[in-house]
C-alpha cells in the first residue's frame, strides 16, 4: 500500500467567508480520529500554531502510533508577515520568519521528522508597482537559502502556490521554485507539489512532477482536486481523474516512495469518508498501474496516434471493454 498522510488541520474545524464546517477538535483529538481513518499512518503538523511542544507532541504521536509525514512551517499568520515576511523590506521581518522555519527544523528534529515544509502564501502582490521584483526574489534566495542550509539534514521543501492570501504569489509554479532552488545552491531541498496548485495554476500535474523528478532537488506530494479555477481541495479524482491517474503513472515510474499527503478539505462532507475516498482510490489506481501492460502503454505513447492510446485507456483505466 501507499504511504498515506493527512494534514491535521482539516481533521478539526474549518470555515471559508461564509460558513464553519466541523467540530474543533485538540490535538490528541485529531490524532484519535486519525487512528479510525482506514489506509492512514503519517500526518502533517503545523507549527508553530497547531504544535510547538516538542515533547507533548511526541507523546501524542507514540499514543497513537502515528508517523510524521512532515512538520509544515506557518510564516505568513503573524501581524507582522501581511506584507510578506521572506521578502518584507524589513530586515528584522525577514529574520523572524527565518527563526520560525529554523525552529520549525529544531522541532522536526526533536520528535523524528524528516522534513519541514513552507508554502510562503504571504510572500506575493496585488497590484503593479507594488514590489521591485529583482529586490524580493533576492531576498527569497537569501531567507530561504539561510533556512534551507540550517540542519541540512532535515531538509526544506517549498511548496508553491499561484495565489492565497496574496493576488499572485512570488512562488507560484514549479519552474519558478526550480529556478530559486538552483540560484541558492542548497542540495539538502525540495518542493512540495500539490497536485491542485498544480493545476490551477495552468500547469500539468505530471509534466511539473517529471521536471521535478528530473532536477537534483527532491519532491514531496500533497493531493487533492480541483476545477482549475480555485484551490477547492476536493478528494482525489472527482474533477480530473485521467490526469490523477497519469500523475500516480510517473510516481510510480520514478520511484517516488514518500507520503501521499491529503491536502483536502471536508466542508461539507464527512471527514472520515473525505480521506478514506483519497486512500481507497490512490491505492486502487496504484494496484491498477502494477497490472496494466507498462511496456505497451510506453511503445503507444512514443507514436503519434493517440487514438490508439485512447483505446488502451478505455479498456485499462475506464474498465470499458
Amino acid at each position: 500500500m501507499l504511504k498515506m498522510a493527512i494534514i491535521t488541520g482539516f481533521l478539526s474545524r474549518t470555515k471559508d467567508r461564509f460558513h464553519e464546517y466541523n467540530q474543533p477538535l485538540d490535538l490528541d483529538e485529531k490524532f484519535a480520529l486519525m487512528t479510525a481513518i482506514e489506509g492512514y499512518e503519517g500526518v502533517e503538523i503545523v507549527y508553530p500554531y497547531e504544535v510547538n511542544d516538542p515533547t507533548a507532541t511526541k507523546t501524542l504521536l507514540d499514543k497513537h502510533g502515528l508517523q510524521v509525514a512532515a512538520v509544515n512551517v506557518n510564516v505568513k499568520g503573524e501581524p507582522e508577515f501581511r506584507h510578506g515576511g521572506l521578502t518584507s523590506n524589513q530586515k528584522p521581518i525577514r529574520q523572524k520568519a527565518v527563526r520560525f522555519i529554523k525552529e520549525a527544523k529544531d522541532f522536526a528534529a526533536a520528535i523524528g521528522a524528516d522534513k519541514v515544509t513552507c508554502c510562503p502564501l504571504g510572500d506575493g502582490y496585488e497590484f503593479s508597482f507594488q514590489h521591485d521584483y529583482a529586490q524580493t526574489w533576492k531576498y527569497l534566495v537569501e531567507t530561504f537559502g539561510e533556512a534551507g542550509s540550517y540542519r541540512p539534514e532535515i531538509p526544506l521543501f517549498i511548496e508553491y502556490k499561484p495565489s492565497e492570501t496574496r493576488g499572485r504569489c512570488f512562488v507560484d509554479s514549479a519552474a519558478k521554485t526550480l529556478c530559486l532552488l538552483n540560484d541558492m545552491q542548497c542540495p539538502q531541498m525540495g518542493v512540495t507539489l500539490d497536485f491542485g496548485h498544480s493545476l490551477y495554476g495552468n500547469e500539468h500535474p505530471a509534466e511539473a512532477l517529471v521536471m521535478l523528478a528530473e532536477s537534483a532537488y527532491k519532491t514531496y506530494i500533497h493531493i487533492n482536486d480541483n476545477d482549475g479555477k480555485w484551490d477547492w481541495d476536493y478528494f482525489c479524482g472527482t474533477k480530473h481523474f485521467l490526469e490523477y491517474v497519469e500523475f500516480l503513472y510517473y510516481l510510480k515510474k520514478y520511484g517516488y516512495n514518500d507520503y501521499l499527503t491529503s491536502d483536502t478539505s471536508p466542508t461539507r462532507w464527512d471527514i472520515r469518508g473525505t480521506f478514506e475516498a483519497n486512500s481507497r482510490l490512490s491505492n486502487k489506481l496504484w494496484q491498477r498501474l502494477d497490472e496494466v501492460d507498462g511496456a505497451e502503454l510506453e511503445k503507444l505513447m512514443q507514436r503519434d496516434d493517440y487514438l490508439q492510446t485512447w483505446k488502451f485507456i478505455e479498456s485499462n483505466f475506464f474498465g470499458l471493454k
